[in-house]
């Protein structure tokens, strides 16, 4: 059986592995939902849909909403997951290379998220994202993945700050600038956007504009005694985007139109318009309805017996720290998806989605578990709750558990991505 967890876990590192960046996540989701013979709708025009049939729409190119129709012709409402294909990182600016006193050349980034600023020294980055190029029939996206060990940010030896064990604080503007080339005398420049130009196939002068994020190259591996641990970039929230794009695409709907959306921007709070506070996922089940020929009151019915499954990774109780946790809802690597409350409200869940979900769990034969925040330590925010302002339907937050969320590297077990997968399966076929 922990061969069949850790092939499931070896996949979501290829997937890991294939998504530096939310763009990239998208057009692998794209990719697989085609494979299927979804079709690709586009906002811009009117949809139909067909009984049976599965299609996906993209917004931005870096949020997606997949949905499949049952095959009759009165689905009873929706089943939706959620999950967010953003990470904490570093975003590129605009002008980036710097020239430090005519030897080094290093790039200008600014934050993107809640990061562990000190995770992200010493180790091998590259730049990944989407660049807006002038085209022949005018603008063009194309995506944009440097496959190479192009920069790094380097630590200041220990000792130059003898008391940097004592606890360094970290400027993002001083101390977090990769080190990306030489310049000076004898020197050739080599500008990124120069890089990122051959990369896709343009002049760099026909470059417009960009969205480009350092990304860490460290690969995503299985570690431990028994091989029961995850150590990977990105699990928060990919292992959740493939958990519940696997438990979708692997499901034949019955009686509910079964939506998988994800979103971009959670990590800067969701309000951009291919966020969870914009009306993505309002406007595309409007569409829906509007495809299967409803009214206003037919799809208002359709919400009314909806579920929402939001799904962000969870804090697992740590090793070393197990005090942080609260002191009776304590999650553990392995041990399943977690089902996460918040007196509130800051998750979405109340007693009857729990109830809801406990029974999916138990259907899908998966264990679950609780969480909660310990009553003074304030806890972060999901998708949950974002969502159901613009959507009012029941909703249950839940993640898998793992440890050092927002590391540039974090750590996960390997039995929980097959759990969830095996849940959204069980709820999707429904």
């Amino acid at each position: 059986m922990m061969k069949e967890y850790q092939k499931c876990a070896k996949e979501l590192l290829e997937f890991i592995e294939k998504s530096p960046t939310a763009f990239q996540t998208v057009a692998n989701l794209k990719e697989v939902f085609a494979g299927l013979g979804f079709w690709e709708l586009k906002e811009t025009e009117k949809w139909e849909t067909e009984p049976g049939q599965g299609y996906y729409v993209t917004r931005n190119d870096s949020s997606l909403i997949a949905f499949r129709m049952p095959q009759t012709d009165t689905p009873k409402g929706f089943h939706i997951s959620a999950a967010h294909g953003d990470s904490p990182a570093f975003k590129v600016k605009e002008a980036p290379e710097m020239a430090v006193e005519a030897a080094y050349l290093k790039l200008n980034t600014e934050k993107y998220g809640g990061m562990i600023l000190s995770t992200w020294l010493d180790r091998p980055l590259s730049v990944a994202g989407r660049v807006i190029v002038r085209g022949k029939a005018g603008m063009e996206t194309r995506l944009v993945n440097i496959e190479k060990d192009l920069c790094v940010i380097p630590n200041v030896a220990i000792h130059m700050n003898r008391e940097m064990n004592k606890g360094v604080e970290y400027n993002p503007q001083t101390d977090m600038l990769p080190l990306y080339g030489e310049c000076g005398s004898g020197k050739k420049n080599s500008p990124l956007l120069r890089r990122v130009a051959k990369a896709v196939g343009v002049k760099q002068e026909d470059i417009l504009g960009h969205d480009l994020f350092l990304y860490v190259r460290d690969r995503g591996r299985v570690f431990g005694e028994g091989g029961e641990f995850l150590l990977s970039p990105r699990l928060d929230d990919l292992q959740c985007v493939y958990a519940s794009a696997k438990g979708f695409a692997e499901s034949a709907p019955v009686d509910y139109i079964n939506v998988c959306a994800i979103f971009d921007n959670e990590e800067v709070g969701s309000g951009t318009k291919q966020g969870a506070d914009s009306t993505f996922l309002e406007d595309t089940l409007w569409r829906i309805g509007e495809g299967m020929g409803l009214d206003r009151g037919g799809v208002l019915r359709l919400i009314a017996d909806s579920f929402l499954i939001s799904a962000d990774n969870a804090h697992a109780v740590h090793p070393n720290h197990p005090e942080k946790a609260d002191p009776t809802n304590r999650p553990y690597l392995n041990r399943g998806l977690v089902i996460k409350f918040h007196g509130s409200q800051r998750y979405a869940t109340d007693g009857v989605s729990a109830a809801r979900m406990r029974s999916i769990c138990e259907k899908a034969k998966v264990p679950c578990q609780a969480y909660a925040n310990r009553s003074d330590i304030p806890g972060g925010g999901t998708l949950g709750n974002i969502s159901t302002s613009h959507v009012s339907l029941s909703t249950v937050d839940i993640g898998l558990p793992q440890l050092a969320m927002h590391s540039a590297v974090e750590t996960a077990g390997v039995k929980d991505t097959k759990y969830a997968v095996e849940a959204f399966r069980a709820f999707f076929g429904e």
